[in-house]
């Protein structure tokens, strides 16, 4: 059961992985299905409980990510996919898919304003951010999404990753016991 549900969750996040890297967008062609995918395949499997953890998966990663969709810092077709990706794996796995996807989007952003040489302007940024939560208030646009001229990771290249390598790791701890 678990393995089919995890299976699917790593097709689902190659694919959607892929479309954000190559257009920079993760459509609802993709997602709803996703979603849909997980709803069936948990309740076939583990009847009213599997229902249950599929809502409390998708719950918990539209919750969690849908601040920094608000803040336009994170696109709706990432926070989609996460809710969707909680549809397949549950609350449990979902949390730890997501820790790993803000280490991976870390590294990214880290080797993308390197490759770029925007370390000044971006340490400036962070700056003015910090200043805006000390003050209560909103970062301005020069830090958000809405700006043409900011470094963009695609968030969902980062869930993509992090979901293959708990797939791997998964695999790999199965197959210690």
């Amino acid at each position: 059961m678990r393995s089919i549900t995890l299976a699917l969750a790593v097709a689902l996040a190659l694919l959607a992985g892929w479309t954000d890297w190559r257009w920079r967008r993760i459509p609802n062609w993709l997602t709803v299905p996703g979603f849909v995918a997980g709803l069936a395949v948990n309740s076939a499997t583990a009847g009213w409980g599997g229902l249950k953890t599929s809502l409390l998966g998708t719950g918990l990663g539209l919750l969690l990510l849908l601040p920094f969709v608000l803040l336009h810092s994170l696109g709706a077709g990432d926070w989609k996919l996460a809710g969707a990706l909680g549809a397949l794996v549950g609350p449990a796995v979902l949390a730890d898919v997501l820790m790993g996807s803000v280490f991976v989007a870390g590294l990214m952003a880290f080797a993308l304003v390197i490759y770029k040489r925007r370390i000044k302007e971006t340490l400036r940024n962070i700056g003015a951010m910090l200043a805006s939560m000390v003050r209560l208030r909103m970062p301005g646009v020069e830090v958000s999404l809405d700006n043409p001229q900011s470094l963009k990771v695609p968030y969902g290249v980062a869930l993509a990753l992090s979901t293959v390598l708990y797939g791997v790791w998964s695999l790999k701890m199965r197959g210690a016991h």
